[in-house]
C-alpha cells in the first residue's frame, strides 16, 4: 500500500513547524538587545592632574571668598552620588523624556545652598544646613515653532536645552562640609 503524497510531506511540515515554534519560544526568553552606549564622553575626559588644577583654582578664588564670607568657616567642596543612584536617575530621565516625546535629554547641574531651616528629610544629613550643594535638573531640546507652526532647527534659542519642569530633580547628595579641614587639599 502506498502512502499518500500529503502524508509524506505532512510529517516533514509538522517537524518544521515544531522546530520553528521551539526556536521562536527560546528567542522570546532571551533578554532584549541593549541600547548601545555612546562613547562621546571619552573626548571630554581629563586627567586627575587636570582636575586638580580646576580644584586648586576654585580653592584660590571662589572658595576663598566663601570662606571669608562665612567668617573663616569653609563651605562644602565636593559632592557624591553613588553610581547606582546616577544610573537610576539617568534611566528615569531617559524613559520619561521618551514618554513625553522630548528630544536630546540632558542634565544641568545647579549650585544651591541649604537654608539653615531646611527640612531635615530633604537633606542627606541634617548637619548640611547652611552649606552649598548641587542638584541635577533634567533638560530637553528647545525647538521653537516657526510661523507655520512647525519646529525649526534654525529658530533654536542660544541655549539648546531647556529645563524640564515636569520631571523630578535629583539632590540628597553627600557633600563635604569641612569641619575645620584644609580646603586646599583635593583628596
Amino acid at each position: 500500500m502506498k502512502t499518500p503524497f500529503l502524508f509524506k510531506n505532512l510529517s516533514a511540515l509538522l517537524a518544521v513547524f515544531i522546530l520553528s515554534f521551539c526556536m521562536l519560544s527560546c528567542t522570546r526568553c532571551s533578554e532584549p538587545p541593549k541600547e548601545p552606549v555612546s562613547d562621546s564622553y571619552k573626548k571630554k575626559l581629563i586627567s586627575y592632574r587636570e582636575g586638580r588644577i580646576l580644584y586648586d583654582e576654585y580653592s584660590r578664588t571662589n572658595n576663598a571668598i566663601l570662606t571669608k564670607y562665612r567668617n573663616g568657616e569653609p563651605d562644602s567642596r565636593w559632592y557624591w552620588f553613588s553610581v547606582e543612584d546616577m544610573e537610576g536617575y539617568l534611566k528615569y530621565v531617559k524613559e520619561t523624556a521618551k514618554k513625553q516625546h522630548l528630544k536630546n535629554p540632558g542634565i544641568r547641574i545647579y549650585m544651591g545652598k541649604y537654608p539653615q531651616n531646611h527640612p531635615k528629610s530633604k537633606m542627606a544629613k541634617p548637619e548640611y544646613a547652611g552649606y552649598q550643594t548641587i542638584f541635577l535638573v533634567p533638560t530637553a531640546q528647545n525647538l521653537k515653532r516657526d510661523t507655520t507652526g512647525t519646529m525649526s532647527r534654525a529658530m533654536r534659542s542660544i541655549d539648546e536645552n531647556i529645563n524640564v519642569r515636569e520631571m523630578e530633580v535629583l539632590n540628597m547628595t553627600n557633600l563635604a562640609p569641612p569641619p575645620k579641614v584644609s580646603t586646599a587639599d583635593m583628596p
